[in-house]
């Protein structure tokens, strides 16, 4: 019988809370996103989710208008007590805001709250880049927010890039109260000997860390698709470097919809695993996110 899942990373949203959306399409890492511009509401969720056998999830904030992400919590909060889903919710917070401490208390008054991300990731490609400056995480300001989120017990999901890790490992030995979530495995975005090289030194790094863990999440970002080919030596060298009990899957939807169907993710990804023991796939698929986000026994 397949493992239960536990998808530990998804969206929901609504088109008019999303600037990035609602106004006018400028280039994104995913390619042509005219098929998001409109809602993405928990029933379409759930009707996709539960076909593949998911059976709790955690969903990852958005990117809201500005000064609204506590609204953002509030509304899924909203969601899980009428549905059931989503199971825990990362929201965001600017940690160098000198209001964060507010921020993140006044979003912990919602049940299901369980970490936060802000997302880092720089590049030199423009088209790749979200944060202002590689370094952001090396400011005191930001990192006296990251210790607010500590003392809460606030799980953090981390975003960046191979040329960044150096930097985030450090981060996770400075702040080792804190479970840092690595997306998409590290983002690996150069396929080149080089790129490669740059990424499997980086996730080694982390990977040395015991309080990182990473997700199998968003590996069709920048090649907009879903194969086996492109998708297993990632995975594989992701599990060998953390281990299957700091791995977990996530199926980034709807983003992954523009190029793939969730029954796809999950198919791709178990052939992906199939060298592993069944405890292992259990531990990728649903324990390792039951243990991170503090989830209730399935």
């Amino acid at each position: 019988m397949p493992e239960p899942i536990i998808d530990a990373h998804h969206h929901i949203w609504r088109l008019h809370d999303l600037p990035w959306l609602a106004g006018p399409p400028v280039p994104r890492i995913f390619g042509d996103y005219q098929a998001l511009r409109r809602d993405y509401p928990i029933a379409e969720y759930l009707a996709e989710a539960v076909a593949v056998g998911v059976v709790k999830s955690v969903y990852v904030q958005v990117n809201v208008a500005p000064k609204a992400e506590i609204d953002e919590v509030s509304w899924v909060q909203s969601l899980a007590d009428r549905h059931g889903f989503p199971h825990a919710i990362v929201g965001y917070a600017d940690l160098s805001a000198p209001d964060v401490a507010d921020t993140l208390d006044r979003e912990l008054a919602h049940a299901n709250l369980r970490g936060v991300r802000q997302q880092l990731h720089w590049h030199e490609k423009a088209l790749y880049r979200f944060a202002s400056r590689p370094d952001r995480m090396n400011d005191p300001a930001w990192r006296a927010g990251l210790r607010e989120v500590e003392t809460r017990g606030l799980s953090f999901d981390l975003q960046v890039f191979a040329s960044q890790m150096d930097d985030a490992a450090a981060l996770a030995r400075d702040f080792p109260g804190v479970t840092f979530v690595l997306q998409h495995a590290g983002m690996l975005e150069d396929r080149s000997p080089d790129g490669w090289a740059r990424w499997r030194r980086g996730m080694a790094a982390l990977a040395a860390c015991p309080n990182v863990v990473s997700k199998l999440s968003g590996l069709g970002t920048f090649e907009h698709q879903c194969a086996v080919a492109l998708w297993r030596p990632v995975i594989e060298e992701t599990v060998a470097l953390f281990g299957a009990a700091r791995c977990l899957f996530g199926s980034n939807l709807p983003i992954e919809k523009l190029w793939t169907t969730y029954a796809r993710i999950v198919a791709v990804m178990r052939e992906c695993l199939a060298a592993c023991t069944p405890a292992e796939r259990r531990a990728i698929f649903h324990d390792t996110a039951a243990r991170v986000y503090r989830l209730a026994p399935s």
